[in-house]
């Protein structure tokens, strides 16, 4: 594994801040295969109080509260926000500007599901934010967390965008961190490990989506399904 880059927070919400405008636009072959398989781990959401911990644009907080979750989408991008805030379905849920890096502001206990898509690459400190996902659980509650695969990195791939005004390749900032650190944080945390998925594209996904032609058969996805044990 490389060494892990240190980005410091400010840059990488601002890099989110400039690609806000483009996230939901640019094809992105890493949510496309991320989202089903999260869906798929999250299942039935009816009636249940869910946090979603770096909601970005709201591609999962608006799903989830179209299938009668109760939702608070957290990200600390307020050009992310913007954009969540402006799509149809927005006002059914609550969505806040905070930085993850930071205690949640919220009592113990308050939630029955936490979910968080691919932002561990830019955290520093695992083990805060798993502790305080599964502060915010209910006894027995569940969390489904995605990340970019760790290989990713052996192929010199991070989360970036190219500026359309400027063509400069802006990369936020990202952290190499293992799967092994991922589990260990969250079991360090009170969390028992349900399961791990990893996925890789195969043919038939580059075909549809040209810039996972370079990946194919090679790890792009790594879900956590993890549960609160009970104190």
């Amino acid at each position: 594994m490389p060494e892990p880059l240190k980005p410091q927070a400010s840059s990488v919400r601002k890099g989110y801040d400039r690609w806000a405008v483009l996230y939901d636009r640019e094809a992105n072959p890493l949510i496309a295969i991320e989202e089903p398989v999260v869906r798929e781990a999250i299942g039935d959401v009816a009636g249940l109080a869910v946090l979603d911990l770096g909601c970005g644009t709201g591609r999962h907080s608006l799903w989830l509260a179209s299938a009668g979750a109760t939702v608070t989408g957290v990200d600390f991008s307020e050009g992310m926000l913007e954009e969540a805030r402006a799509k149809p379905g927005a006002e059914a849920v609550r969505f806040l500007a905070h930085d993850l890096q930071q205690p949640l502001p919220f009592a113990a206990a308050s939630f029955d599901l936490v979910v968080s898509g691919l932002i561990l690459e830019h955290l520093g400190a695992l083990d805060a934010f798993f502790a305080e996902a599964r502060r915010v659980l209910r006894p027995g509650g569940r969390a489904v967390v995605s990340a970019m695969h760790p290989a990713m990195f052996l192929k010199g791939v991070q989360a970036r965008f190219t500026d359309p005004e400027s063509g400069e390749k802006v990369q936020p900032g990202s952290f190499a961190h293992s799967i092994g650190e991922f589990v260990m944080a969250a079991v360090r945390a009170g969390f028992a490990l349900d399961g791990v998925e990893e996925r890789a594209p195969d043919a038939d996904f580059a075909a549809r989506l040209p810039r996972a032609e370079k990946y194919v058969d090679w790890p792009m996805l790594v879900v956590l399904k993890l549960r609160a044990e009970s104190a």
